[in-house]
């Protein structure tokens, strides 16, 4: 963290260095370290000096021994000596790292005890990246969750579910749409919303009743499947936007199977969707399943979304602290190689120099191409799957505009913008492929008398994002944005942030699953049984998927460690037995790897 007028202390029991902020009393930054949870830090946060708490150099907490230090200010991590055999490594300290590791905690700690994550950053959350800039809160990249059980559970696990906020399940989505932004249905509406034509509503109709081509024996792609069930109509004017908005993908390339297998499975299972439909509410009649636990909050009412008073990144960190004697921040892996008493070998470059674990079975949760230079010279077949997935560009542009530079038809009698965003489709001459009204969605993240809007650009079929400059993508964004939501005449928006990601989110195209299934046969044939894959380019790339994929994962790894008798606290060599890889399944966020201009 740069100096800033600041003072130093310092503290035995924490063992760190910290710097305390010129204005910030003594008693205040006690306070302040010796908070017991990631809500407690972000209250505390809050109750700094506004010049303080919304500098540039704000405070974060820290994987390390400590409840909280600054991001620069890392404790030396000791190396393993070569009698420490761990139960897992996991690699990469991105959501799906950091649940996999929470997961063993809570469920598995006798089984999977000795486990050590690794980070080859100097922050935990991968791409997750809450900022914090003139009275603005805002994220750059995942920027909600669907709240689902697991995500729940994990908030309840790590002590942040009462930070939990909701957007309003009724506020509209809109699709632009012949010079208009007309809202989706969302319940009664569906046959009095203007999106679709009488004929259109009509042909989506008669699919879902059955009266379509039937089912090909050929995978379908997002765009050969909804046009087949539901007609044109529904796929250019809802599916195409969704596709491009929230996978950054072609519709022409995803797979149907693999971006949105539930609604396959409902064909599949009552010969048309609606059929699946009624089919699955009468299975789910006569078995229930267990009931719920009851230590969960209770579930939204409609369609919403998720976040945290102090943004996703409260997520993260506060897995974090919990895990905070485990986690080896600036680890950068070289090598991973498998012994011949099946344990594996890692070799890493540290901020203390090279260390080397020892460890029973390996996470790697890490970008697919990043896995791939990793196995390329043991698992050759494997490594050119993994590269062969796709990561285009995304830019995210986060924009706040003066309440007066919003059109008049865009308000709400209070004069607020309502609604949780709007989908643009190829046809209709947007370059934006979606923007995201940050300040209606959830509350305290702009000033009064701000639209705070997240705006994304590039994906598949807009490569050439990475060649422009951030001034370029603020001026076309702007642009579009003029076409539907702001004055022609508006003054020029303030730039909150632009930022990059040329490796974003992986694409599910066809045979993706197939190809993940492969990559999982050829590391087995190589003898390579209790190294596992994951991150969202396997469990999906929702921050919801990542999160539940690794509880998944947990279970799969402590069963293999117990079937080879690797149960509990070994300190020395075990032999194991080949066993049958992890089964995935199959849209947030990674470990390491991805980089931001």
């Amino acid at each position: 963290m740069p100096h800033f007028g600041c003072q130093s202390i310092s503290s035995q029991n924490q063992q760190c260095r910290l710097h305390r902020p010129a204005g910030v009393s003594g008693q205040a930054w006690a306070r302040y370290l010796q908070a017991g949870s990631a809500a407690n830090l972000h209250r505390l946060r809050r109750s700094l000096p506004k010049h303080i708490r919304q500098s540039q150099h704000s405070f974060v907490l820290c994987a390390s021994a400590a409840p909280a230090q600054t991001a620069s200010r890392r404790p030396k991590a000791t190396a393993n000596t070569d009698s420490e055999l761990l139960d897992c490594v996991i690699v990469g300290a991105g959501i799906s790292g950091l649940t996999l590791a929470q997961a063993f905690a809570s469920e598995h700690s006798t089984t999977v005890a000795k486990v050590i994550i690794t980070e080859a950053q100097d922050r935990v959350g991968g791409n997750i990246t809450t900022k914090t800039s003139d009275g603005f809160q805002y994220e750059t990249g995942p920027n909600s969750f669907q709240p689902s059980d697991p995500v729940l559970k994990l908030a309840v696990d790590v002590g942040i579910a009462n930070d939990i906020q909701y957007g309003n399940p009724k506020a509209p989505r809109f699709v632009f749409w012949e010079k208009k932004l007309r809202p989706t249905p969302s319940g009664p509406d569906v046959l009095t919303f203007d999106l679709l034509s009488i004929g259109g509503k009509l042909r989506a109709g008669m699919g879902l009743l059955g009266l379509r081509p039937k089912m090909p024996d050929q995978e379908e792609s997002v765009e050969q499947y909804v046009r087949r069930n539901l007609g044109k109509e529904v796929f250019e004017r809802l599916i195409e936007p969704f596709c491009s908005g929230v996978y950054a993908g072609d519709p022409s390339k995803l797979s149907m199977q693999a971006a949105f297998g539930k609604i396959v499975a409902l064909e599949k299972s009552g010969g048309t969707i609606l059929g699946g439909a009624i089919k699955l509410i009468r299975d789910k009649k006569k078995n229930p399943g267990p009931p719920r636990d009851p230590s969960l909050p209770p579930k939204p009412k409609g369609q919403t979304v998720g976040s945290f008073t102090g943004g996703l990144r409260m997520l993260p960190e506060a897995i974090a602290h919990k895990m905070h004697n485990k986690l080896r921040m600036s680890w950068k892996l070289q090598s991973v190689s498998k012994n011949k008493d099946n344990t594996f070998a890692l070799v890493y470059d540290t901020p203390d120099g090279q260390k080397q674990l020892k460890t029973k079975s390996v996470a790697l949760t890490v970008p697919a191409y990043i896995a791939a230079d990793l196995l390329q010279d043991h698992c050759t077949a494997a490594a050119d799957k993994l590269r062969g997935f796709d990561y285009p560009p995304v830019g995210a542009v986060t924009l706040a505009y003066p309440m007066s530079s919003i059109r008049d038809d865009r308000k709400d009698k209070q004069g607020e913008v309502p609604g949780f965003g709007q989908l643009h489709p190829r046809s209709q001459g947007i370059t934006t492929l979606g923007t995201i009204y940050s300040s209606s969605v959830f509350e305290n993240r702009a000033p009064r008398g701000q639209h705070l809007v997240l705006n994304f650009i590039g994906g598949a079929t807009n490569r050439g994002i990475v060649d422009q400059s951030h001034e370029d993508l603020v001026s076309q964004v702007d642009k579009d944005l003029r076409v539907m939501l702001v004055k022609p005449g508006a003054p020029a928006p303030k730039t909150i942030d632009v930022t990059v990601w040329r490796r974003a989110i992986p694409q599910f195209n066809i045979h993706h699953l197939d190809d993940v299934q492969e990559l999982k046969e050829d590391l087995v044939k190589q003898g390579w049984s209790g190294f596992y894959l994951g991150g969202n380019y396997v469990s999906g790339v929702a921050l919801g998927k990542c999160v539940e994929y690794s509880y998944t994962m947990a279970k799969e790894v402590a069963q293999y460690l117990e079937s080879n008798g690797a149960a509990g606290h070994v300190s020395g060599p075990q032999t194991t037995q080949d066993d049958t890889f992890y089964q995935a399944e199959i849209p947030v966020t990674n470990g390491s790897g991805n980089k931001q201009s």
